[in-house]
């Protein structure tokens, strides 16, 4: 189960990073097996989450893929250190509601830039500029690649209301599906899926050239954002079994672990993710196998098909990227924060966030109530 949804969501999540999709697959292997067989929780599933999306854009623009893979490794020795000194707490002291805005901002820049993609066009620099240029998109509309976009949001629509024998298959594998499969068959004129960075074109990572002080910075936003997220997740995920509660210290380690073997594998950053987390609890996961069992069938799947993914229209990717936008938008976590009076801090963090920049966002947040 966890399989099925990871595979969709790591491309997609790949695509919206700017990095090679094949280092969303690699992170979802690593996020599996490494993280799930040394982390702390027996149900979180680790792999590219889309809350770092827009640090890794800003990273490979500023000092190129290879560069931001060693930046994923030092930030990985830097959460690794962090659980050693059992500083995983610490790390939840964090205003829930910053970490909830900076994820809706994240969701909603997301969803104005892939939908540039699904008309047919491509996305801008900013969300700001997103949202002036779209006027513009939508006047100059792209038939085909449209009509793949609007299929697989339809699909992705639609499944949620099949009778729980068929929503067994997570939604993104039949909406993927069905986009390509109709886009072949009636000869559409769309952007295929581009693996010519496959796993096999590999090189080791590069110091990034420039500023070390914003190296160090970037090393560090890397480290806090995945370890706030992972912990938050886990902790988010206590509540959906009656197992074992997760030790958070030795989950900031098997993250740290996972995050150097990532970078240096060449893949994305790694989180514990809830959609993939959620859907491994709801199966009736009872220990960490399935998680890395889910890592397996991901490597698998790479290997020997990873061949079907050319078979994927990009606009079909950027769909399913502007649907999970949306959902980032969490209407039970503005609930929680609105029970804890945070309103103003959620609100503010989304708005800078989406204004500013991720860093700055998160720290006007972080300084409202001061």
């Amino acid at each position: 189960m966890v399989f099925l949804v990871a595979v969709p969501l790591s491309l997609g999540i790949a695509m919206a990073s700017g990095a090679p999709l094949a280092a969303g697959l690699i992170a979802a292997v690593v996020g599996g097996i490494v993280a799930g067989a040394l982390g702390g929780s027996a149900v979180q599933v680790s792999g590219p989450a889309a809350g770092l999306s827009l640090v890794v854009v800003d990273l490979v623009h500023t000092y190129g893929w290879r560069a931001t893979c060693m930046i994923t490794l030092l930030a990985g020795a830097v959460q690794l250190v962090l659980g050693v000194f059992k500083a995983a707490r610490a790390a939840l002291a964090v205003s829930p509601a910053v970490i909830h805005g900076m994820l809706a901002a994240v969701g909603i820049i997301i969803a104005l830039s892939q939908l540039h993609v699904v008309l047919g066009g491509s996305s801008q620099k900013s969300a700001i500029a997103n949202v002036l240029e779209l006027p513009g998109q939508i006047a100059d509309l792209h038939g085909h690649k449209v009509a793949v976009g609007i299929l697989t949001i339809t699909v992705l629509a639609l499944w949620t209301r099949l009778p729980k024998r068929l929503k067994v298959v997570p939604a993104p594998l039949p909406a993927l599906a069905a986009a390509a499969v109709t886009a072949w068959a009636f000869g559409w004129d769309v952007t295929r899926v581009d693996l010519s960075d496959s796993l096999t074109e590999w090189a080791f990572p590069v110091l990034p050239q420039g500023d070390w002080h914003l190296v160090v910075s970037s090393v560090l936003l890397v480290a806090l954002l995945a370890g706030c997220e992972s912990l938050l997740c886990s902790v988010a995920v206590d509540g959906m079994h009656g197992g074992r509660r997760a030790d958070l210290d030795q989950e900031l380690t098997g993250q740290g672990v996972a995050n150097m073997v990532t970078g240096a594998l060449g893949g994305l950053p790694v989180a514990g993710v809830i959609v993939r987390s959620t859907a491994n609890a709801q199966a009736g996961a009872r220990s960490r196998w399935s998680t890395i069992l889910h890592g397996v069938w991901v490597l698998v799947f790479a290997l020997g098909f990873g061949w079907t993914i050319t078979l994927i229209p990009l606009e079909a990717l950027a769909a399913l990227l502007v649907l999970i936008g949306v959902q980032m938008v969490n209407l039970g976590h503005i609930r929680k924060v609105h029970g804890h009076g945070e309103v103003p801090v959620y609100v503010v963090t989304m708005a800078a966030v989406i204004l500013l920049g991720l860093a700055e966002g998160c720290w006007r947040g972080w300084r409202w109530p001061r």
